[in-house]
């Protein structure tokens, strides 16, 4: 079932789900980017449909409603610990294919990931629900038709999407469909939209051999990357944390603990006790971040953890393309692969 929408209708269809739902959207902040007269696309709660901004994409994820930047886990005193209150209300997120993509990755990482479920991501992701923006074009930097992320999954309960003055929505979850009838101009079958070709193409390796941690690859990025960690918090799926107690006393025995975001990228991360420290520089960090999304994590769970949002090359301060790193990544594993069988044929 689908439905064609007013400018009007969509923004009385958000006051109605906002009386059950809070909406978390992204939201256009004029003049609050890198720069006092520069524009910044990010996620804020918001109450009517007008405030969104559907046609350019977001310059950061959502994933902060799934894992703050911040977020406090429990207080404790000298002789208790309370765990954090959280709002229970449940939210709907609007999200690219893309992104919908992204949160299976989160889900995998804080879920799926060992023996037992993060408690303290699951009790916020219980409550976060899925609205799908369609995407009616791709953006430059894009690259999400390689990497199979361009068609949303399953698990979103509407689609929104403008066209001219309207607003077209496909309603998978049934139970929405008085809401929807009430606000709708009329009714029309509808698909999301999905984009089927990027201007920005990749190569993933399907195999990685040894030689390539060792290559002077690796170099370049040494020289480049300033390692502030930008990359890592505008992907959708970087999930790296540190944990901070904050001791409210001198004696450290009252506090709150915090599990905060953290990054790969950023010197000190991968420091260890007695003083080690494990990829010293710029350039090793990146080996272990792209092996990483578009190797590594395929090999344990059968899917890349990028998903081709090309966030990280909108985002980089010195121009770094983390596609184009993707792409000398695959030349220089299937040259290794000739040179190993030239050596074998020799």
């Amino acid at each position: 079932m689908g439905y064609v929408l007013t400018r009007d209708g969509f923004d009385e269809l958000i006051a109605k789900l906002g009386e059950t739902y809070r909406i978390y959207a992204p939201v256009l902040k004029k003049g609050e980017g890198r720069f006092t007269d520069v524009d910044v696309v990010r996620y804020d709660f918001v109450a009517s449909g007008s405030e969104m901004e559907l046609e350019k994409k977001s310059d950061y994820p959502a994933k902060e409603i799934l894992s703050p930047l911040s977020e406090t886990l429990f207080y404790f005193t000298e002789d208790s610990v309370k765990e954090a209150d959280i709002d229970p209300r449940d939210v709907i997120v609007f999200l690219r294919a893309c992104d919908l993509h992204g949160v299976r990755r989160l889900d995998q990482i804080y879920l799926g990931n060992g023996p037992s479920k993060d408690y303290f991501y699951k009790r916020i992701r219980d409550h976060v629900h899925f609205a799908l923006i369609g995407c009616t074009k791709s953006f430059a930097s894009c690259f999400c038709v390689d990497m199979g992320t361009n068609v949303a999954p399953v698990g979103w309960m509407f689609s929104v999407e403008k066209a001219g003055d309207k607003v077209l929505s496909a309603v998978a979850d049934k139970d929405l469909d008085p809401i929807f009838a009430a606000c709708a101009e009329k009714e029309e079958d509808v698909t999301p939209a999905s984009v089927t070709e990027n201007e920005v193409h990749v190569t993933r390796p399907e195999t990685v051999p040894n030689a390539i941690y060792r290559s002077d690859m690796w170099n370049e990025y040494t020289d480049r990357c300033i390692e502030c960690g930008r990359c890592t918090i505008a992907c959708p799926t970087c999930s790296c944390y540190t944990m901070q107690d904050v001791f409210y006393t001198e004696n450290g025995r009252v506090g709150e603990r915090r599990r905060v975001q953290a990054s790969c990228m950023i010197d000190g991360y991968s420091d260890v006790a007695g003083g080690g420290s494990y990829r010293k520089t710029a350039g090793e960090r990146m080996r272990f971040k792209v092996l990483h999304k578009v190797y590594d994590f395929r090999r344990r769970f059968g899917y890349d953890m990028c998903v081709g949002c090309g966030r990280c090359d909108d985002i980089c301060p010195e121009y770094i393309s983390f596609a184009a790193c993707v792409n000398k990544l695959n030349d220089a594993c299937e040259a290794y692969e000739k040179e190993e069988e030239a050596e074998k044929n020799a």
